[in-house]
């Protein structure tokens, strides 16, 4: 486990800074190293273990907290920086005796074959990405079984659920292979979510300054960090929960209901309200707010302001729209004319399609104000996102893009040759086996799933025709539109009257190119880091089935 990998060439090798073999982006030049070791062994013992530790445990608490009013998502930076001392310290216990086993021939192998290096680091945080599904934190595809157990009062198999969350995460692999030569291997095609993770890794590994003893460590301050957060964590959390969130305009006016529309942090516009939580109040709003630009941060909050305090206040006491009124302002649910909570199971019969003559009885189902807007914002921001990235940014990706085929090899792909690259074929078998499951689940557990045959293949599709200019987007300008919004509306038109074909239809399209996104985004991290394509590989592939393989059980226990 501690040998050299078979993928990688002969001796340490290192290239200079010469002018055409540097990076054509600046920002890559400042900040990926330009030299390799490709003795550096990757497949190590520390690897596997915290590797697949680091995998499970991440999958199954995003999943565990995705249910939380504020969900706190645990990202891959999260286990970058958490397996560094550890790594460290199993490099430092873990016995150095050499042996071989049976069937490798003379092969030796070691359980700490020497340092803690980079390129374990970098393997065990893509290890852990598997399990982080593209910065929502838990399958999307989960949301179905709790749909169908927790909203319709129904059944849907194990067997079902488990099909449908491991194909919807595995069928972008497919995509992210096809695509992989347009926007991983061009020097133009940058990534500039990852230059962060790379500098984090390079100062990770770089000896610390011995000669300052009054310096604390990069180790000790993560240390020290770690458990002043753990212990803060219990007095909001569990000692004196108020501090969660304190409304001070409520307290003042508790018999007020405007008031609690206005000051409630929970079920209102939060006007006042503070909190003394833990970081998950901040990174509800942004996944990763320390590796968000300050300017992206500043759209954020303008946006919210102007929804928050501009939007939702005139729609709601101004104006009134569609008696808001008689609907609470803040709510996720569905109400019926009378501001009740409508009655989903009696307006969907046995065969999970709509019953119009029910609907009809019970009347149109309601919306409160901000969650109508957020909707109407969201059809709107697709189209805001696609236009402003073609005005602003159109010529840019168009010359990148133009560049990845004419322009030279830069010096990350040229180190990357001498690894064996992952042969085709793979991602192909992938996709074929991944499509023919997913198709059985159509056609045979179709009472589970509702999805047509042809609904899957439209939504498969539909991502894969969205994937490249997505990919293309996030990996010049670190923007990836979704395109749920749209998928919910195109099997809506098509194939009305059945919740659980569209929301299949949606997670089909919408996920498995958010996953060939986000597996594109990891290629190139191994890319710049110098990590063997086949270990990348096996390293995502196992990882994906391994952590999503939590979910199904996760997701039907919380539905119970």
């Amino acid at each position: 486990m501690g040998t050299q990998e078979i993928e990688a060439s002969p001796p340490s090798k290192k290239l200079a800074d010469d002018e055409d073999e540097i990076s054509p982006i600046e920002q890559v030049r400042l900040t990926v190293p330009n030299t390799d070791d490709p003795s550096l062994p990757v497949w190590t013992f520390r690897m596997w273990f915290l590797g697949l530790f680091s995998c499970c445990l991440l999958s199954f608490l995003n999943q565990f907290f995705a249910y939380r009013t504020e969900p706190l998502i645990i990202t891959q930076i999260t286990v970058q920086v958490a397996t560094l001392p550890i790594g460290r310290f199993m490099a430092a216990v873990l016995p150095k005796k050499r042996f071989t086993i049976p069937g490798f021939g003379a092969r030796e192998f070691s359980l700490n074959p020497g340092p803690f290096n980079v390129k374990e680091h970098v393997l065990i945080s893509i290890f852990a990405n598997a399990g982080c599904a593209f910065g929502t934190g838990s399958a999307m595809a989960v949301g179905i079984v709790t749909i169908i157990k927790a909203f319709y009062g129904r059944n849907i198999s194990f067997f079902s659920s488990w099909i449908l969350i491991i194909s919807t995460q595995v069928l972008g692999y497919g995509w992210a292979g096809l695509l992989r030569k347009y926007v991983v291997e061009p020097a133009h095609m940058w990534w500039p979510g990852n230059l962060v993770q790379i500098s984090l890794f390079t100062t990770s590994h770089e000896k610390e300054d011995t000669e300052n003893q009054h310096r604390v460590s990069r180790v000790k301050f993560f240390v020290i960090a770690l458990t002043c957060s753990f212990i803060w964590y219990l007095v909001p959390g569990y000692l004196f929960q108020t501090l969660q969130c304190m409304a001070w305009v409520c307290w003042a006016f508790p018999k007020s209901v405007t008031a609690q529309q206005l000051g409630s942090g929970m079920r209102g516009l939060g006007l006042g309200a503070l909190t003394l939580q833990d970081w998950s109040t901040i990174a509800s709003f942004l996944p990763s707010p320390l590796l968000t630009p300050f300017f992206a941060i500043v759209n954020v909050f303008i946006g919210l302001v102007l929804l928050m305090y501009v939007v939702t206040p005139v729609a709601f006491w101004g104006l009134n729209l569609y008696d808001a009124k008689r609907y609470p302002l803040f709510s996720s649910h569905l109400f019926d004319s009378q501001g009740a909570r409508y009655n989903l199971t009696a307006i969907v019969n046995d065969k999970f399609e709509l019953d119009l003559a029910q609907y009809e009885r019970h009347g149109r189902v309601h919306l409160s104000t901000f969650f109508a807007l957020i909707y109407g914002f969201g059809f709107a921001g697709i189209a805001a996102t696609v236009t402003h990235v073609a005005l602003f940014h159109g010529r840019e990706i168009y010359d990148r893009y133009k560049a990845s085929y004419k322009g030279k090899e830069d010096i990350h792909t040229r180190l990357m040759k001498n690894y064996k690259d992952i042969p085709a074929w793979w991602f192909h078998v992938l996709l074929f086996v991944t499509i023919v499951v997913s198709l059985a689940l159509c056609i045979f557990l179709k009472k589970d799933v509702q999805m047509p045959w042809w609904g899957l293949l439209f939504a498969a599709g539909l991502a894969f025709i969205f994937t490249l200019p997505v990919s293309i987007i996030a990996a010049t300008t670190n923007m990836a539109p979704g395109i749920n919004v749209i998928s919910e509306y195109i099997m809506g038109s098509i194939y009305p009257g059945r919740p659980i074909a569209n929301v299949c239809f949606k997670i089909y399209g919408l996920i498995s190119m958010a996953q060939a996104v986000s597996f594109l985004s990891d290629f190139k991290l191994g890319h710049y880091m110098k990590i063997p394509p086949r270990s990348m590989f096996i390293v995502q592939f196992i990882g994906t089935i391994y952590s999503w393989n939590n979910q199904p059980l996760c997701g039907m226990v919380a539905s119970n």
